[in-house]
């Protein structure tokens, strides 16, 4: 049975659609609603991590180009640059609630190797410090997700959930949750629990990612099924209105919950 009281330990994923205006630059005020919600979540006692997406976009923007390059080495320098400017706002607002954050970059080659002990111990170091630590790929090293336009933030986030021993995965999407049809269907429906992955399910995914952000539903699928089978709840709220975070853990029903298997 899924009980949000029970969750300390959350992993909470933000795609680059969620992060920022349709021009590609940063929506400063859902970013400092998402980070002041966050905070109070931290204030409470709760471990949080956050694996953001968006450094390639605010790379866009800091280096004046109108729009996604489709060659791998502009999208490194994009997110190298970005990934300087993304973790200084993240740096300035949580500062604001006297709250310290780590900038981690990883690659998934590192974490299957027998260097995953390494991160692993630096995790838990920057928890039992009260440090919220910021997770995203490291583009300029590892540039699978660059050249095959598949965004795996979503499942670098359950990856992450895994190693931490978290207990719940959090993903802010740029919808309300996962649709029994094509969610700018009037008639679909947000299914608010998913017990099982199964065939039926993958066949509602869709995709397609946004313009600037790279994935899809699928991908979310992916991560659900990584978490789900090491037993980490996940949902999938509307990231837009970062004030369902409150919502989700005040028990209210909202978005979809991806239930794991015990």
């Amino acid at each position: 049975m899924f009980d949000i009281q029970n969750k300390k330990r959350i992993v909470f994923k933000i795609g680059t659609s969620t992060l920022t205006h349709k021009s590609g630059r940063l929506n400063i005020r859902r970013t400092e609603r998402f980070v002041k919600a966050l905070a109070d979540l931290h204030n409470s006692g709760l471990d949080i991590i956050l694996v953001s997406s968006g450094a390639i976009a605010m790379g866009l923007q800091k280096m004046g180009l109108t729009e996604k390059p489709k060659d791998t080495v502009m999208k490194q320098a994009c997110a190298a640059v970005g990934q300087c400017e993304l973790m200084y706002f993240y740096d300035k607002l949580f500062g604001e609630y006297n709250i310290n954050v780590a900038q981690i970059l990883i690659t998934k080659y590192v974490m299957e190797s027998v260097r995953r002990n390494n991160i692993e111990n630096t995790f838990f170091k920057l928890l039992d410090s009260n440090i919220i630590p910021i997770v995203n790929e490291n583009d300029t090293v590892a540039i699978d997700e660059l050249e095959l336009e598949v965004g795996e933030n979503d499942s670098l986030a359950a990856t992450v959930a895994v190693i931490t021993k978290a207990d719940m995965l959090v993903i802010l999407s740029d919808i309300d949750g996962f649709y029994d049809g094509n969610p700018n269907s009037p008639e679909s429906k947000v299914i608010p629990v998913i017990e099982n992955v199964d065939d039926h399910i993958r066949a509602l995914a869709g995709d397609a990612g946004s313009a600037l952000g790279t994935g899809g539903m699928h991908t979310k699928l992916n991560a659900a099924e990584i978490a789900n089978s090491n037993g980490i709840d996940m949902a999938i709220i509307n990231g837009r209105l970062p004030e369902n975070i409150y919502r989700l853990f005040d028990g209210e029903g909202i978005g979809t919950i991806f239930t794991a298997k015990k």
